[in-house]
């Protein structure tokens, strides 16, 4: 008797068992059903847990799945964190992408691949490195993600059988700074002074860079990012150093100087104001003016001729 009783409050255990394991599966795929349901109008989307700098590895730490209005989805979201972190298809940041901000293809690397500098590049750019000092680089304010023009400073042959002379071209207008040495990170604030400016060129300018560095000093001059080229850039010569005296360009060394030593520099005309004319109905003024002068408290008034008009 006591072993049949036994063996009923053993069956009656493990239907209680089986029970309680088939309500938690019902509840937990319920709940997965839920989640995995998206609102009308709304789509799943992969975006950043925490702020995420250059070389970051994507991880399911740093990611996270909301909800976004279909209508606005960002183009080259993700709407699954097994397209980022599945075996093969890891993911590193190449552009640093806030917290909340969708991920997006456009700054993260391939699938398997890591934090590299082709990555960096839109299409049919290429990157060019170019070598650069403090001085050539603005003082080492040229960071990555700036935008600067290019200068070159080259020897140019006299007319004839004229002397050489140092002139400045503008190579290339507008040009991006992909890196600075072996920073690529385009968040980097606080400068610093590199050997190597790494750009992002079209094949031309590249190979324009590439010949600019061997025939001459190359410059980098930071600009505004919203700034538009200039249609017609100027060459600059030896002659153009005066102050105020740069009027149109460099056109060649000139025959009337040919035959002077290497260095001369004619002088700049000397800036007269043209006179103005005096209005119409103006009241004429006398040929003399009263110019009072005061020595101490003693004041003395002196006719004096006026000059000019």
């Amino acid at each position: 008797m006591g072993q049949r009783r036994s063996l009923i409050i053993l069956a009656f255990a493990v239907l209680l068992g089986f029970a309680a394991v088939f309500i938690a599966n019902s509840f937990l795929l319920k709940k997965e059903q839920q989640q995995a349901q998206v609102p009308e109008g709304m789509a799943k989307v992969v975006v950043a847990r925490v702020p995420l700098p250059y070389g970051t590895a994507i991880t399911n730490e740093n990611i996270r799945v909301v909800d976004w209005p279909r209508g606005s989805l960002p183009v080259g979201t993700f709407h699954s964190p097994l397209q980022l972190t599945s075996a093969g298809k890891q993911r590193v940041v190449i552009r640093p992408v806030e917290a909340n901000e969708p991920l997006l293809a456009s700054k993260l690397s391939g699938e398997g691949g890591r934090a590299s500098m082709a990555g960096l590049l839109r299409a049919d750019m290429r990157a060019t490195a170019v070598r650069v000092s403090d001085v050539a680089a603005a003082g080492g304010f040229v960071l990555p993600g700036d935008t600067v023009d290019v200068l070159v400073t080259r020897q140019e042959q006299g007319v004839g059988d004229g002397p050489t002379q140092q002139i400045t071209d503008v190579l290339l207008q507008g040009v991006r700074v992909i890196a600075i040495d072996q920073n690529a990170n385009d968040n980097t604030k606080d400068p610093s002074v590199g050997k190597t400016a790494t750009l992002e060129t079209s094949q031309v300018d590249a190979q324009k860079l590439a010949l600019a560095q061997n025939v001459g000093q190359l410059t980098l001059v930071l600009r505004n990012v919203a700034d538009q080229p200039n249609a017609a850039v100027q060459t600059v010569g030896v002659e153009d150093l005066r102050d105020g005296a740069y009027v149109g360009g460099y056109r060649g060394a000139s025959p009337a100087y040919a035959g002077l030593p290497a260095g001369f520099m004619p002088s700049a005309p000397r800036y007269r104001p043209a006179a103005r004319a005096a209005p119409a109905g103006a009241p004429r003024l006398k040929s003399t003016a009263t110019v009072e002068i005061v020595r101490g408290t003693k004041g003395s008034s002196y006719e004096v001729k006026r000059y000019g008009r």
